[in-house]
């Protein structure tokens, strides 16, 4: 056995590999995984070897002196690993996560919070990544979705190239692609942001088809066209990501609404809707249905008031008058278009708070609050400073002035909702059709206050807009040649000078005591 005694420190030599090796898988695996069983086993190997070969040695280190330093050491050690330990316990038992960032980039909009909290079902999450797309920034996104669930949320992972069958069954085209299930029903989502997945759990959340028809054959905004300023695009786009089935209809070729019609939406026009048309739409609103309208000012539209049924209607059935007007205010440069901050209170505009409204131009609306079956609702209003210009000559030669006697001065309402109590018809009137064609949709609360409007007409009020997120710009300010000095100084000469200096001054002691 004494020709063995020189192996034993190679005992302790492979612990002490293996210790380090456990600490390395355990750190980046964080579970116990059969490469960390293995190292855990050679550490008490090499012990064990340790002792076998030089058995005396190992009595000697651990009743000596120098053992009880070392026992006292390494029981302190172990202390401390086990503090360090039902501390981890604790934080993976009870954790608490903090959002330390300026615009909370890391945690989920209010909306987003609610869209979970109403979860029917628990939504199962499968994120198709190959090794070749990172998914950390999924990772992250989806956690913030879990951890806020209260359990009805959750997530995984699938290589497709690993696993092609499970790819292919559930349709993957694309690298990265998230599949959102719940009761049956599915959402795929290839970009990857807070907006398409709480989206995708709206959608989910609410599987039935809801069906709205923009009005065509007037002169209308267009849902597809090649030109920017007639276009509805993206307020399709933004209703089709909200489950609902966006349809065109033509009411002087098809003389008659679906029965699956929720809401009207008529989105400008240069001709008038003729008698037919209004008689349809009524008998419509009778039905407890909904229109929302966007209407121009005569100016830009060239519909004379006294051509304009179905305005004609609207006043005397519902007590709301759309003002042959053009809204000024000369706070503003252009002063036509108006740049609007002050809201109802209504579910349509409590969310636009903190924003502004853009209306490239603008006809003000008004209701009979007297009137005894409907309920008006201003949702958006123009400044004191502003008034509504009727003289139709100034307004051609841009030289318009106030008039007193005339012309009515604000603030206005540029925006109304309305909802007669005896049949549920809901109405919005908003008057302006261009501050939602494709160029200004994405300009501030202009999406958002359309979104919403059909959204409230359809009698969908839970189907809400999330809250617009803006980065903070932050500049990197380089350092200056004093600063780098300083740092290089400190850290490359003071602090190892310091340690150094206490090293010498202690073995100086020593050699002077021994």
């Amino acid at each position: 056995m004494n020709n063995y005694k020189k192996f034993a420190p190679y005992g302790l030599y492979l612990s002490l590999l293996a210790a380090a090796a456990s600490l390395g898988l355990f750190i980046v695996q964080r579970k116990m995984t059969l490469p960390l069983q293995i190292s855990l086993a050679v550490i008490v190997l090499g012990l064990a070897l340790a002792v076998f070969l030089d058995p005396q040695k190992a009595k000697e280190t651990i009743t000596g002196r120098q053992g009880k330093n070392t026992s006292n050491a390494f029981l302190m050690v172990v202390a401390v690993l086990g503090i360090l330990v039902v501390l981890n316990y604790l934080g993976n038992t009870y954790s608490r996560r903090w959002d330390l960032t300026e615009d909370k980039q890391n945690s989920l909009a209010q909306e987003s919070l609610q869209i979970l909290e109403k979860l029917p079902s628990k939504v199962s999450v499968v994120g198709y990544f190959s090794p070749r797309m990172s998914k950390e920034a999924a990772t992250q996104l989806l956690e913030n979705y879990k951890s806020s669930s209260n359990g009805k949320f959750d997530y995984k992972f699938v290589d497709p190239d690993a696993d092609p069958v499970a790819a292919k069954a559930a349709q993957i085209t694309r690298d990265g692609t998230l599949v959102l299930s719940m009761d049956g029903h599915s959402e795929q989502i290839t970009y990857l942001d807070e907006k398409e997945i709480s989206g995708a759990l709206i959608r989910l959340s609410n599987p039935d088809k809801r069906n709205i028809y923009f009005l065509t054959g007037h002169g209308e905004y267009e849902l597809e066209t090649t030109t920017q300023e007639n276009k509805y695009s993206r307020v399709k786009a933004a209703l089709e990501a909200k489950n609902y089935t966006v349809n065109s209809l033509n009411l002087l070729k098809t003389p008659s609404i679906p029965d699956n019609a929720l809401a009207i939406v008529i989105a400008g026009g240069k001709v008038a809707l003729n008698d037919k048309e209004v008689d349809l739409l009524k008998a419509f609103l009778e039905k407890g249905k909904a229109v929302v309208w966007l209407d121009n000012p005569s100016a830009e539209s060239g519909i004379k008031s006294s051509d304009d049924l179905f305005a004609a209607y609207l006043k005397s059935d519902w007590g709301i008058t759309v003002d042959d007007d053009l809204v000024i205010d000369t706070n503003v440069n252009p002063p036509t278009v108006i740049v609007a901050d002050k809201y109802g209170n209504h579910p349509i505009t409590n969310k636009l708070q903190n924003l502004v409204t853009l209306f490239p131009g603008a006809r003000s609306v008004q209701y009979d609050s007297k009137h005894e079956k409907v309920v008006g609702y201003p949702l958006v209003s123009s400044s004191q400073a502003s008034w509504g210009e009727t003289d139709q000559a100034s307004i051609a030669s841009q030289k318009v002035s106030p008039d007193q006697k005339t012309d009515r001065m604000g603030p206005l309402d540029v925006a109304l909702a309305a909802k007669n109590i005896d049949t549920n018809g809901r109405l919005v009137i908003i008057g302006d059709a261009e501050f939602a064609n494709d160029n200004n949709y994405p300009q501030y609360g202009n999406g958002i206050l359309l979104i919403n409007s059909i959204d409230w007409a359809a009698g969908q009020e839970d189907l809400i807009n999330l809250t617009p997120r803006d980065n903070t710009q932050r500049v990197l300010v380089p350092p200056t040649v004093f600063t780098t000095g300083s740092v290089m100084l400190v850290t490359v000469f003071l602090i190892p000078g310091a340690i150094l200096a206490a090293g010498i001054i202690t073995w100086i002691q020593r050699k002077k005591r021994g």
